[in-house]
């Protein structure tokens, strides 16, 4: 059985929820009732930040890989991407105003995927979509560089 990851344990000893829905760049209106569907469906973090500042769009939703281990499996590309996270240690906040995918993106908890088929993400190109600036000050921040917030990553 796979392991569901469910939430993570801060180091305050607070569980956060693995999964949150994010409504940044949603249209006006449906804000409250994708909220609404989220809530019903069991979501219990729901994110509605506009300063990431992440514009870049990223396809990895159409990558060969995503699409091949999403038909192995018989999920779809957002799932397994998802999923993907989940099994590296990642919370994730994925973006919708759409109630069937808002419930599909919950759909992460009961499945994995398999070793074999995970090694194949790593010829998926890497990219940061967040830079992090609003997180680093040279005087007051507990980052006081980007090099110091990355750690060396990406």
């Amino acid at each position: 059985m796979a392991n569901e990851i469910r939430h993570f344990v801060l180091n305050t000893g607070a569980k956060i929820p693995s999964v949150v829905l994010g409504t940044w760049q949603s249209d006006p209106g449906v804000v409250g009732n994708a909220v609404a569907a989220a809530i019903k469906a069991g979501y219990r973090h729901i994110d509605c930040a506009q300063i990431y500042g992440n514009e870049k769009e990223s396809d990895v939703l159409k990558h060969p890989v995503v699409n091949m281990v999403a038909e192995k499996l018989g999920k779809t590309p957002a799932q397994v991407c998802l999923r993907w996270g989940l099994q590296m240690g990642n919370s994730l906040l994925p973006k919708s105003t759409n109630e069937v995918r808002i419930k599909e993106n919950l759909d992460v908890f009961d499945w994995s995927i398999p070793e074999d088929l995970l090694a194949k993400f790593l010829g998926i190109e890497q990219a940061r979509l967040l830079r992090g600036t609003s997180f680093v000050h040279e005087t007051y921040g507990v980052f006081r560089t980007l090099e110091d917030l990355w750690d060396g990553e990406i």
